[in-house]
């Protein structure tokens, strides 16, 4: 495509701050290459509904030079493990594709790396440990470039849990409570200032040293009685941070936690079938939990399945054909001998070229075949 796009990942909880901090080190590494024309990141989701990306996904595209313009030796597998090894951060996940074949697989798969598990279960914070195993294991399996499972007990909420006991002394219900949270640090549009043509709406909310600290708001955000006075809202509702998720992923009803996998220099069938015995003797999942393998081996699997019957029908043809040309039988058998050694060509050639078997590469043998 002439372009790269690199996706890292940290952990949840990076700030906007440290997001663009951490961006524009990493879009000056990535322009230091001599093979870089530019390079252009975003941090977190772009203005639109198709894109729920969190802030801790970042995507940059890296426009390459023409190759002639390249350094002597360098491939394009050697320029992103050169890059990969450049932008190791602590608590960063690499992962490296194309911008255009990246929309294709998002689109058609909904995992942005070659290979994609997904984690389905009841309990968040049991999934999120089986997916951090099942990315220690994937770590370890020859040929995984990257393996990075969502984090998603990573966020904290504030929780403003009623005492109904006394609300009652004070003489105070529910409704009350909700109402000064809800103005207090919610805001209230009070009235609206007209400027020429335009109009803004004017908000009133407590000072954001008041809110932004849970001791704070449970002294100084004051509940008015009904018989006077004020009373702290910590003496009649517990404030409290509490651990929770970043997001939720949901696929046909069940909780899921996806695990990212990106590979490099193996065929994904053979990646996947070492994958798979290598989580199945190290993880025992629990009763309502269970693994999926998705992203292009999904289509891979299918595309084999029709091999398995596209390619004997294919060598029938050929025999058939065979069979009304020459209308004896030693003679066609004959001829249908000598296809394993007309494969032998397009097997030296992929030794050659350091291909992987892909089902473009069996449709072209099957075209060699038919030859």
């Amino acid at each position: 495509e002439g372009a790269l796009l690199y996706m890292p990942t940290t952990l949840p909880g990076l700030s906007v701050t440290k997001a663009a901090e951490l961006l524009q080190t990493q879009d000056r590494i990535i322009k230091s290459f001599p093979e870089v024309q530019s390079a252009y990141g975003k941090a977190g989701r772009a203005s639109t509904a198709t894109d729920p990306a969190p802030l801790e996904m970042s995507e940059t595209v890296i426009q390459l030079k023409p190759k002639d313009q390249w350094r002597s030796g360098i491939t394009i597998d050697k320029l992103i493990a050169e890059m990969d090894a450049a932008l190791q951060f602590p608590g960063v996940s690499n992962a490296w594709t194309m911008p255009i074949r990246n929309r294709i697989d998002m689109l058609a798969t909904g995992i942005r790396t070659p290979i994609g598990v997904k984690i389905f279960g009841r309990d968040l914070s049991q999934m999120e440990d089986l997916a951090r195993q099942v990315e220690s294991v994937l770590k370890r399996v020859p040929g995984t470039s990257s393996a990075y499972a969502e984090r998603v007990i990573g966020g904290y909420y504030l929780d403003i849990v009623p005492d109904r006991a006394m609300l009652a002394r004070y003489g105070l219900m529910i409704g009350d409570l909700q109402e000064v949270i809800a103005t207090a640090l919610g805001g209230e549009t009070i009235t609206t200032t007209v400027e020429g043509r335009e109009r803004y709406g004017v908000n009133i909310r407590y000072p954001r040293d008041f809110r932004s600290d849970p001791r704070a708001i449970a002294s100084e955000v004051l509940i008015a009685m009904p018989g006077g006075g004020t009373v702290p809202l910590g003496e009649v509702a517990r404030v409290e941070l509490v651990r929770g998720p970043t997001s939720i992923r949901t696929e046909n009803g069940q909780l899921a936690v996806y695990i990212f996998v990106d590979i490099r220099d193996r065929d994904l069938g053979g990646y996947v079938a070492e994958a798979r015995k290598s989580v199945t003797e190290a993880i025992e999942f629990p009763p309502g939990s269970y693994i999926t393998w998705s992203g292009q081996f999904e289509y891979l699997e299918r595309a084999d399945a029709r091999m398995r019957i596209v390619v004997p029908l294919t060598l029938l043809v050929i025999f058939l054909l065979l069979y009304l040309n020459f209308r004896r039988l030693t003679e066609t058998l004959i001829v249908m001998l000598s296809l394993p050694f007309a494969l032998v060509g397009g097997v030296w050639l992929m030794w050659w070229l350091n291909f992987n078997m892909s089902v473009a590469v069996a449709v072209g043998f099957i075209a060699l075949a038919g030859v």
